[in-house]
């Protein structure tokens, strides 16, 4: 017998058996006591996160036999295939989507080169194809036995954040800690989804915080999901568990495109465009001072009544979100009469600014609704900035050269007037309610200051400013002073307010608007 035939090479069947093997390894993660942990937590895992959030049997996984390459601090007994990390493509309702989600699993989820290395790749192709990027994101940080290297991965990601920012949708979830270096990617990208009483969010954890400022602060008050959508406004969406906050993604992925080079995503619409609403009539009070819920009239005029609301605890003076308008995505934003009279304040600016852009960058229309008595007065507000961040939303409209309809419902007083895509900063129609005031400033304090000489001479001086004010109200707080200068296109009755703004934006599917060539502009941040 030849030595050759001694040999045993292995057969196809053989081959096919180790690759079977490795791969049966990979789906196992951590091992399954650290999954049942995961479960009674009440999460589910990296896998489980993939098969809600994309259309059934679309999932194709790159990378899975990926494993770091670091020997020291014992790293070498612990060398599990994917890395902590899940990473590929698939679909939502049959659009395509670059995905990762961290597996906590393994190693905690930890960041390391080659972790890293595999979330950049995805990015990396969704950029080359024009595709979102979406991130699950549970991690207890950078993987410290790895150093520097682990650190130049966040950065490598960071510096892919940035550059796809205004190009392709990116949105992230926070579905369990994200600590350190790890905030950073998620703070970057266009929207971030929490879970209640499971995610967290901070630079430092309360035990830093407790050594430094010697303050004594819970996970949930430092960094939660309420935390950060109440206080600080870096998540964008609370969800009850995994499941709703993978659902909920799949909602606002049906408003975007999938680049900036694409229009949004028409869906056949069954809410007749032609549909009026004498309930729109009765929603404003008669009474100038009173409040009323903005929600009630962007429900009433757009498709079906369904409002994808953004932001929704936080600044809720102002009111962002996402409808459709005879079958296409707009953007809504409204000041909210029953928050804070529906003044705009440091937060509100920002929120509303950000949201602005998001729109413009990805070509969907702005549908802005009016009810602003000015900007919130106060030391507080002045010495924290009102001036620059009241600018960040007028510089956001005056940017916007996406369709922009306003409709103004009650009171546009002042600079507020201006800042609410107002017909000098390119608002294309500009409509108004006979409920519209536009003036500098509210009656009575501009009766105050033009006839303050008179009131204090005059013998009832409370008669003669109510006089006053009444005249003033008379000639100034209504829309038709704006409309004979052509700074509203048409007074209309707020029962044609649906059919008006989808005939607006019908025409102006074919606008074409530019900003002067520049590298790009110096927003006040």
């Amino acid at each position: 017998m030849s030595k050759a035939s001694e040999n045993h090479w292995p057969s196809m069947e053989e081959k096919i058996r180790l690759l079977r093997q490795y791969k049966n390894e990979a789906l196992k993660g951590g091992g399954e006591q650290r999954i049942q942990k995961m479960h009674q937590q009440g999460k589910l895992t990296a896998r489980e996160r993939l098969e809600v959030l994309l259309d059934e049997g679309s999932f194709e996984e790159m990378d899975m036999l990926v494993r770091h390459r670091f020997r020291e601090f014992g790293l070498d007994k612990k060398r599990f295939w994917t890395d902590g990390v899940i990473t590929g493509f698939g679909t939502i309702n049959g659009r395509p989507v670059m995905v990762f989600s961290q597996d906590f699993t393994i190693l905690g989820g930890s960041l390391s080169e080659a972790h890293a290395r595999k979330i950049v790749k995805i990015m990396d192709i969704a950029m080359k194809i024009g595709v979102p990027v979406i991130g699950l994101n549970d991690s207890g940080g950078a993987r410290i036995q790895e150093g520097v290297v682990s650190l130049g991965g966040y950065a490598d990601i960071f510096l892919r954040n940035t550059l796809a920012s205004g190009v392709i949708p990116q949105i992230s979830a926070i579905m369990g800690p994200t600590a350190g270096g790890a905030v950073y990617s998620p703070a970057i990208t266009d929207f971030i989804f929490m879970v209640k009483d499971k995610s967290y969010m901070f630079v430092t954890g309360p035990n830093v915080v407790k050594t430094v400022t010697h303050e004594e602060v819970s996970f949930e008050e430092l960094g939660g999901a309420f935390t950060h959508a109440t206080k600080s406004g870096v998540a964008h969406f609370v969800t009850e568990n995994d499941v709703d906050c993978l659902e909920k993604i799949r909602t606002l992925m049906s408003y975007l495109p999938l680049n900036n080079a694409e229009d949004p995503p028409y869906q056949e619409p069954n809410d007749d465009p032609n549909r009026m609403d004498a309930e729109l009539e009765q929603i404003i009070p008669d009474n100038p001072g009173k409040p009323y819920d903005v929600k009630d009239v962007i429900r009433r005029v757009v498709d079906n009544g369904v409002f994808f609301e953004v932001h929704e605890l936080y600044a809720q003076n102002i009111v962002v979100g996402f409808a459709r308008l005879d079958g296409y995505p707009v953007g809504v934003i409204a000041n909210q009469p029953a928050v804070l009279a529906g003044v705009l304040d440091i937060d509100a600016s920002i929120k509303a600014a950000r949201f602005v852009r998001f729109c413009d960058a990805f070509n969907i229309p702005l549908l802005t609704f009016v009810d602003v008595p000015g900007f919130l007065p106060g030391t507080v507000q002045e010495w924290g900035g009102i001036i620059k961040h009241g600018a960040k939303l007028l510089y956001a409209y005056s940017e916007a050269t996406v369709p922009k309809v306003t409709v103004i419902l009650r009171k546009a007083y002042g600079g507020a007037y201006d800042v609410m895509s107002s017909k000098h900063i390119r608002g294309d129609f500009n409509f108004a309610w006979p409920s519209a005031e536009i003036a500098v400033m509210g009656p009575k304090g501009a009766t105050e200051i033009i006839f303050k000489k008179e009131i204090s001479e005059a013998d009832d001086p409370e008669a003669y400013l109510a006089q006053k004010e009444k005249e003033y109200r008379e000639k100034f707080a209504n829309p038709y002073q704006a409309a004979e200068y052509g700074y509203i296109d048409d007074v209309i009755e707020p029962h044609t307010t649906r059919p008006k703004v989808i005939r607006a934006f019908r025409l102006l599917k074919t606008k074409v608007d530019h900003n002067p060539p520049k590298k790009h502009g110096n927003i006040p941040l």
